[in-house]
């Protein structure tokens, strides 16, 4: 049994991942901005704690005593910048979590920043929504923060290879893909094993994880 401290728990992958983490009998920090809000997610083995992941100080105090951390936090309400979001998130989790002594960090990602077959990422390619793009940017410049800043830390950025099957179940199995595939599909709670297999046994080191 371990410690995991798991940033984002209140949203659809953060909570599958807490679901999953105490299936196999770890210890649980869930952060979330107002835990009053996130009643559901207390059981016997999960602490649910208030905390900023874009704050260095949060993510330190909340991580330590940690084994791994998982961060599927996501903008904070319709006020927050998606730019300043991705990238101060990202660089707390690099200078805070090698404060608290934590040296593995799995983050949920996008699957629109993996290159397709053609080598194109979807978010470049011609007819990608326009309403969408400054978004999935500023997620790919949170993953820049990771690659260039994140020298301290095992991390991995994982994402489906396509899309989430929103209403699948638990299937405890899941692929690996080396590039994206707009029509592949993976439940929560399956992705969520994938981040609980990478917090636990790390096989894949900076870079970014499809699977499906």
């Amino acid at each position: 049994m371990g410690r995991i401290v798991i940033f984002g728990a209140g949203g659809r992958a953060g909570r599958q991942a807490v679901a999953e983490a105490r299936r196999r009998g770890h210890e649980v920090t869930a952060v979330v901005r107002d835990p009053s809000g996130h009643r559901g997610l207390t059981d016997g083995g999960v602490r649910v704690a208030a905390g900023d992941v874009t704050n260095v100080a949060d993510v330190a105090a909340l991580a330590a005593g940690h084994d791994a951390a998982i961060n599927a936090a996501a903008v904070y309400g319709a006020g927050t910048d998606p730019d300043a979001f991705f990238t101060d998130a990202a660089r707390a989790l690099v200078t805070g979590l090698p404060q608290a002594g934590v040296g593995r960090l799995v983050a949920v990602g996008l699957s629109v920043l993996l290159p397709g077959l053609d080598g194109t990422r979807p978010v470049d390619a011609p007819g990608f929504p326009a309403e969408f793009r400054p978004f999935c940017l500023a997620h790919a410049a949170g993953l820049e923060v990771l690659r260039a800043e994140g020298g301290a830390l095992d991390w991995v950025y994982v994402s489906p290879a396509g899309d989430f099957d929103h209403e699948g179940e638990r299937t405890g199995a899941y692929d690996i893909r080396d590039h994206g595939d707009p029509a592949a599909r993976i439940s929560y709670a399956d992705f969520a094993i994938t981040l609980l297999d990478e917090a636990e046994t790390p096989r894949h080191q900076r870079g970014h994880l499809a699977v499906t």
